[in-house]
């Protein structure tokens, strides 16, 4: 293993611990406040998880492409050329970002925390204050209806990202501006549909934190979870990724207009 390589994995874990630390921290702030300084303004913790994301592109990009998502990382995989090889190591080292992310957050909120069930009469083992770390189903939402939206929820996003880095699309973004479109990509996901299970779009952003949780308290709350559901945050958007990165290669790639020129272009220099 080359120190190139290296460099990547422990990339991958700094951009999913950004994430999970800026993220989870606002859903802290969303869950365990009375009155949340988000009560009327969600808009604010979707802007906050979407910002986290462009700054872990940032900061991270240059070294193994951010993709700080297994979900993503498979799609580039089936249709961006990725390497194979590297699609486990980066999925574990995502993992143990959002592992690490998770226990910053502890280590700030954890007062805040013991106060909020104290306040509410709840344990962690009963799931008290559990929306900080991972993510379960919200109002009316099915085992089943949840790996729905979650399949969903991901093709969009891998969609919108395989249109804002691909190279052909000449409307997309510069690549200084790529990254916070990818954001604001991640923010609205989060404000038009983060309700239906709190849109984890990304298995290791609820995986990593609930293994965390599981061993800092929240035991059965986490593993297996209420109606064994610690699967569907993994299985949903895997699939979706899958879906969402074969939706674009077929409705829009083939279609753009430099993509067209660069193969006539190809044509004509093997003619010649």
């Amino acid at each position: 293993m080359n120190r190139q390589y290296i460099g990547e994995l422990i990339s991958e874990a700094v951009a999913v611990m950004i994430i999970i630390a800026f993220g989870d921290s606002v859903a802290a702030m969303y869950t365990l406040y009375d009155p949340s300084p988000y009560q009327n303004a969600y808009w604010g913790v979707c802007i906050a998880w979407g910002l986290a994301v462009t700054i872990a592109i940032y900061v991270t990009g240059s070294v193994s492409g951010t993709h700080a998502n297994p979900a993503v990382t498979l799609a580039l995989a089936l249709y961006r050329g990725f390497s194979w090889k590297k699609v486990v190591p980066y999925w574990v080292a995502q993992v143990v970002g959002a592992i690490v992310g998770a226990a910053i957050v502890y280590t700030l909120y954890a007062p805040v925390i013991d106060h909020y069930n104290q306040a509410h009469q709840l344990t962690r083992e009963a799931g008290g204050a559990a929306g900080v770390f991972f993510t379960h189903p919200g109002l009316a939402i099915t085992l089943m209806d949840a790996l729905k939206n979650q399949v969903i929820l991901t093709a969009f996003l891998v969609f919108g990202i395989f249109a804002i880095t691909e190279q052909y699309n000449e409307s997309a973004p510069g690549a200084n501006s790529g990254a916070l479109i990818i954001g604001l990509l991640v923010a609205t996901i989060g404000a038009s549909m983060g309700y239906l299970e709190a849109w984890a779009i990304n298995p290791a952003r609820d995986f990593g934190p609930r293994v965390f949780a599981y061993f800092a308290g929240w035991n059965q709350a986490a593993f297996p979870s209420p109606g064994n559901y610690w699967w569907i945050p993994i299985v949903g958007p895997l699939i979706g990724g899958v879906v969402g990165g074969v939706a674009y290669q077929w409705l829009i790639y083939p279609f753009l207009p430099a993509r067209q020129r660069a193969l006539q272009e190809a044509a004509q220099k093997a003619q010649s």
